[in-house]
């Protein structure tokens, strides 16, 4: 079950708040002793992430189906996608954050409202090493202060009465990210003597691949070895952007994409997602000041729409 994004949290007597955390979504599979960890797009995280099957093998239920994030937390509980997603976790711990209950044993939740599923959730991981995703107290106004001070990525509303709609994006499930972050598709790259200089990213509208950025700020020595790596088998030889070349002047690569400029690129079939920040959207539609935060195996390219 997936959320719809918005710019302010929705308030009222059904409506709950949890932490946004900031890593891996998966669903964790548990029958007796073996556990599955699976992505969005079904990917197998399961022998990426050990220390987490450790810890849901300490759940007494035989067999259950659980919804939650894996997550790279420090001493003080902050997470870290970077960590996690460059596996560059010293002196941090990799979880997993429940706050979904799927089954247990025979018996389908998907029908019964979140409330039920959250007081069985917590029931089944009690006295286990799985943490769990908690309802946040206070009003929206507070929650959203708080998460801020904090420095989190952002808050999940949900309602209380919400049953679980498997592979939906729901309008009862409403994600708001107090920073501005969120997943690109790569779609062409840059590149220098020795690897990449920069990569270039865009979103989809009705099927087509809109650009809004070059992205070099936060790509490390050694991602750009691993992407470039990525993007050659993906190479193609035309421009997947419907919206390129975008400057008839001289190109600033910040702001314009000249024909010129554009015989410098390779393209590559847009079918990797990347997670980017930036302070914000330009009167154009292009990203201002945007950063490489890590790659979303997690996401699928084709579901990435402008947030």
């Amino acid at each position: 079950m997936l959320a719809s994004s918005a710019t302010t949290l929705p308030e009222g007597l059904l409506w709950t708040y949890e932490v946004k955390w900031d890593g891996y979504r998966a669903l964790a599979v548990k029958h007796g002793s073996r556990v599955q960890l699976l992505s969005r797009n079904q990917k197998d995280l399961t022998h990426d992430y050990p220390g987490v099957v450790a810890a849901l093998k300490t759940i007494r239920s035989p067999d259950a189906v659980f919804d939650g994030e894996i997550v790279a937390v420090d001493e003080s509980g902050r997470p870290s996608f970077q960590a996690l997603q460059h596996r560059t976790t010293a002196g941090l711990t990799v979880v997993y954050y429940a706050f979904d209950l799927l089954s247990v044993g025979k018996e389908s939740l998907l029908s019964q409202p979140l409330a039920a599923r959250r007081q069985r959730l917590k029931l089944l991981t009690l006295g286990s090493s799985v943490l769990l995703s908690e309802p946040l107290p206070g009003s929206p106004e507070r929650i959203e202060r708080e998460i801020r001070r904090l420095g989190l990525e952002g808050v999940v509303a949900k309602r209380k009465d919400s049953t679980y709609i498997t592979g939906q994006r729901s309008d009862a499930w409403v994600k708001v990210k107090f920073n501005r972050r969120q997943e690109l598709v790569i779609g062409g790259l840059k590149p220098n003597s020795a690897t990449l200089e920069s990569i270039l990213v865009g979103y989809y509208k009705n099927r087509r691949l809109y650009f809004v950025g070059k992205v070099r700020a936060g790509l490390t020595p050694h991602m750009r070895t691993e992407l470039l790596s990525r993007l050659d088998a993906l190479a193609i030889s035309s421009c997947p952007f419907v919206n390129l070349p975008n400057s008839i002047g001289r190109g600033r690569w910040g702001e314009g994409i000249t024909a010129q400029d554009m015989t410098a690129l390779r393209w590559v079939k847009p079918s990797l997602t990347a997670e980017v920040s930036f302070v914000e959207w330009t009167r154009d539609g292009l990203l201002r000041h945007p950063v490489f935060v890590g790659i979303r195996d997690d996401k699928p390219a084709a579901e990435v729409r402008r947030e």
